[in-house]
């Protein structure tokens, strides 16, 4: 009998140029060195005129966890864990206060409002919603996509944008499967992901319920000033935006892709199908149904007696007391690193305000060059949009808000203003794959190439930030929320 032979190791031969294998390996001990020097510079240097010793080890906090929010080179809720660390050690806040700003009403809203989305999609309502609309109104190439853009910016009114989008991304797949569209090369594989990603994103600025954005930027606004927004309010402040942008992003698909095919008669079969599988609705999706509804309601004619965070979690009680939900159900579909990283934010937000390194910060920047309150808004929306195209929409919010409350004090504006100044913009991140997840689906599918993404998107981003600030400064003055001078 042969002996066996042996097995030969599998060698694989790097061919990358050399400068390119250092730089990977490099990147992050450098990035990583690069924040602690920022850290350690701005705690030992003199501090500047007009910047308490507090401020100052704030603002070296704030640009530690600035350099590691920017590049992402520890997940972000381990940055915010990193501030829940400093603020105590420096002296900038007391621990006490640093863990019970940890515990603030935002992150229990943003809690509820993840496991009201997750007991949707675990009982199948949220893809029977889909499949119905798919199915009443995609029956020609044009109302097939119009249906897909708004059927997901409906369903971002009530989940996480990127939910929605983990979720509608099968469906489209299989409809650009069904169809035979090449890849990279048929006008409308590309208008269809595109319409998965934008209608994701714009639906996701219209209420508290897109994503985390708004509850965190009011969450470090009540921190802050005490004030607030109602569900109801929020949403008044948000659909006009989200009106124009949903005919604007249309009208930008289908001139920049036009439509190139003829019939989606084998499309139709396959919704049919999926249609017939789901069967009727169960008892469970509509008692959860009911639920929803009910909170909806409640959140609207109650939200700002009861609080947004009081009512999400007495639906997610409801929905456990009548075996509606199993704790394993949702453990899937929470995302629990991002309360961490929420609650972090806002701590490091209100130190930020409280030492007074926001205001100086504001002094040093904005202020310098903004010399109207619409020049102010004008210029954090802009930077909203710009930042959130390459960091992660919280991140964003936690970077600007501090700074925009304290850019409020020097203007006299409204801080309230603030709020949706900071969150909306921020949102609307439609010209690269890394700007949201919603774009990184999509652009997975290899139907869409970058620059698919890239030249409409520009032009939707410069239509975006033109909308929000014509609605800012003519629309929320009609519903109390002047730019100009805050009320006495």
């Amino acid at each position: 009998m042969a002996a066996p032979q042996p097995s030969r190791a599998e060698v694989l031969v790097d061919t990358r140029p050399l400068w390119r294998i250092l730089a990977g390996r490099t990147y992050r001990p450098v990035v990583l060195g690069v924040g602690l020097l920022a850290f350690l510079a701005l705690r030992t240097m003199e501090p500047p005129a007009g910047l308490t010793p507090a401020g100052q080890s704030a603002l070296a906090i704030f640009a530690i966890c600035l350099v590691y929010w920017v590049t992402n080179v520890i997940p972000l809720m381990v940055t915010s864990l990193l501030a829940m660390v400093l603020l105590p050690t420096t002296g900038v806040l007391s621990a006490k206060d640093t863990y019970a700003l940890f515990g603030n009403e935002a992150v229990f809203f943003i809690l509820g409002a993840f496991i009201l989305a997750a007991s949707l999609m675990k009982c199948g309502l949220s893809t029977r919603i889909a499949i119905a609309v798919l199915r009443r109104f995609g029956h020609t190439p044009r109302t097939l996509l119009l249906s897909l853009f708004l059927m997901n910016a409906f369903l971002a009114f009530f989940m996480s944008e990127h939910a929605v989008a983990a979720m509608t991304f099968p469906i489209t797949i299989e409809i650009a499967r069904v169809l035979k569209l090449p890849r990279e090369r048929s006008n409308y594989g590309r208008a269809l992901f595109l319409a998965m990603a934008w209608g994701t994103q714009i639906g996701g600025i219209a209420t508290l319920l897109g994503g985390g954005r708004a509850p965190l930027a009011l969450g470090m606004l009540r921190e802050a000033t005490g004030q607030t927004y109602s569900f109801a309010q929020w949403t008044i402040t948000a659909w006009p935006i989200v009106a124009v942008l949903l005919f604007a992003g249309w009208q930008v698909i289908v001139r920049f892709f036009p439509i190139d095919i003829t019939s989606v008669r084998d499309a139709d079969a396959i919704i049919a199908d999926k249609a017939l599988r789901l069967g009727r609705p169960s008892v469970k999706e509509k008692s959860i149904a009911l639920v929803m509804l009910g909170t909806l309601a409640a959140w609207i004619i109650g939200g700002e007696e009861l609080g947004l965070a009081t009512i999400a979690l007495g639906a997610v009680v409801v929905l456990f007391l009548f075996d509606l939900l199993a704790w394993r159900d949702i453990e899937q579909y929470v995302n629990w690193g991002v309360l961490l990283m929420y609650g972090g934010a806002i701590a490091l937000g209100s130190a930020l305000n409280r030492s007074g390194a926001a205001g100086w910060i504001a002094d040093v920047t904005v202020a310098r060059w903004a010399h109207s309150p619409i020049a102010v808004i004008a210029m954090i929306s802009a930077s909203g949009i710009l930042l959130t195209e390459a960091m992660s929409h919280s991140a964003v919010v936690a970077l600007l808000m501090p700074v925009a409350l304290g850019i409020a004090q020097q203007f006299g504006i409204d801080p309230r203003v603030m709020a949706p100044a900071v969150a909306l913009p921020a949102g609307l991140a439609f010209t690269l794959p890394v700007g949201t997840p919603g774009n990184a689906i999509a652009y997975s599918s290899g139907y869409l190439r970058l620059r698919d993404m890239l030249i409409p998107g520009s032009v939707l981003v410069v239509i975006a930030w033109a909308v929000f600030n014509l609605v800012a400064n003519y629309y929320w003055p009609l519903i109390g929320i002047p730019i100009g001078a805050a009320p006495p």
